[in-house]
């Protein structure tokens, strides 16, 4: 059985409002985590990934979809500016990690920025998802969940585009979500200024 991700939901030590860099760094590596675990967990199930290319495809599926839900709650939490800063802190962060990983499995690529890639992959995800309901802060609307499965079952081979839906959308989802609002609710909880939850306008990543 797969252990569940352990993750940083409070700070040790309460000595007044953390810096976006500090916030960013602990939500990226909770959200990288559990990206990477569901891509894992998809092999587990017999899907076949078979080339690193296409499970780094997937975490970046997963993770476009996470960091946004990160900003519609941060929108229901935190000011116009702290929101923009925290949430251009987690991509930009999410960006080396992404970096970091397709290098050490890779390796470099003289013509490749990845981190610059990644990031412009974010940005068109913003404004993707931004056209969808995300009706409280512990769920996404149908709608949402349908685009991110489809954009995983084209990623996909032929063999596993029957069922890939129904696995993001009913077991990983649940999941990844439930852990990804645990800590970052908890991590933002030093500083919060309530606003209803809602459609924020895109907050295209830095």
């Amino acid at each position: 059985m797969v252990k569940p991700v352990r993750v940083r939901t409070v700070w040790f030590k309460k000595d007044g409002e953390r810096t976006a860099e500090e916030i960013a760094s602990a939500v990226a590596t909770t959200t990288w985590r559990v990206a990477d675990k569901a891509v894992d967990n998809l092999g587990r199930e017999n899907y076949d990934i078979i080339t690193p290319a296409r499970g780094f495809k997937l975490i970046a599926e997963f993770l476009a979809f996470l960091v946004h839900y990160c900003d519609r709650m941060a929108y229901a939490t935190l000011s116009p500016e702290r929101r923009v800063a925290v949430l251009q802190a987690v991509s930009n962060r999410l960006g080396e990690l992404m970096e970091e990983n397709i290098i050490s499995v890779a390796g470099p690529d003289a013509n490749r920025n990845f981190k610059a890639e990644f990031i412009d992959f974010l940005n068109r995800r913003f404004e993707d998802y931004s056209e969808f309901e995300f009706p409280d802060d512990d769920k996404a609307s149908f709608p949402a969940l349908r685009f991110l499965g489809l954009q995983i079952r084209d990623e996909m081979g032929d063999n596993d585009k029957t069922w890939i839906m129904d696995q993001i959308m009913d077991i990983e989802m649940p999941e990844m979500m439930g852990t990804v609002r645990k800590s970052f609710k908890g991590l933002l909880s030093d500083a919060p200024v309530k606003r209803g939850f809602g459609s924020p306008d895109m907050l295209p990543p830095e």
